[in-house]
């Protein structure tokens, strides 16, 4: 048998037919048209481009937020150094002493002679007495006796309501401390 070669074949073939099968070609599988090749990018690139704008839109929506919070972040600093610059002056004022603490008053002459004045009815009664008959024997409104009475050595005096009626308060001496 004899071998023959494929030049020779392929020259009684026509051109177009004769083809090498070792070498490979780049030829379209598929053709398109311009508008279809459009539509296909359109596919593809669209859902990237709106994501883009989506993502645009969050960052400026941050940077709003983030200028806010610039904005609040600075009035509290301020406001803080604010605060410390009075109270470092409230503290130098305290040092120097030219800032007094208010203090409860003592208690006047009137109020020392009402004490006494009821002292001494307590005692003759020897027991206790109403808020009632205390602000009688005194000449004074109710809310005057509740300051009196909270100017009162709790150690002499003692205030409890009365058995039967919670509305009504009495006032005694305690015991062992009636004649001091």
């Amino acid at each position: 048998m004899e071998v023959v070669d494929t030049a020779q074949i392929n020259s009684f073939a026509p051109i177009a037919a004769q083809t090498d099968f070792v070498q490979t070609s780049e030829e379209a599988v598929f053709i398109l048209t311009a508008s279809q090749l459009k539509g296909l990018v359109t596919q593809v690139i669209q859902p990237l481009q709106d994501e883009v704008s989506l993502l645009r839109a969050t960052v400026d929506r941050q940077d709003e937020k983030i200028a806010a919070l610039e904005t609040t972040v600075e009035k509290d600093v301020d406001r803080i150094c604010l605060d410390i610059a009075y109270d470092r002056q409230r503290l130098a004022k305290l040092e120097k002493g030219q800032c007094t603490l208010p203090t409860s008053p003592a208690p006047g002459d009137k109020t020392a002679s009402r004490i006494e004045k009821m002292k001494d009815f307590l005692k003759t009664r020897g027991g206790g007495a109403t808020f009632q008959e205390c602000e009688r024997l005194l000449g004074i409104k109710p809310n005057q006796m509740s300051r009196l009475v909270s100017m009162l050595d709790k150690r002499s005096f003692e205030v409890f309501t009365r058995a039967g009626d919670d509305r009504q308060r009495v006032l005694r001496l305690k015991i062992g401390r009636s004649f001091t």
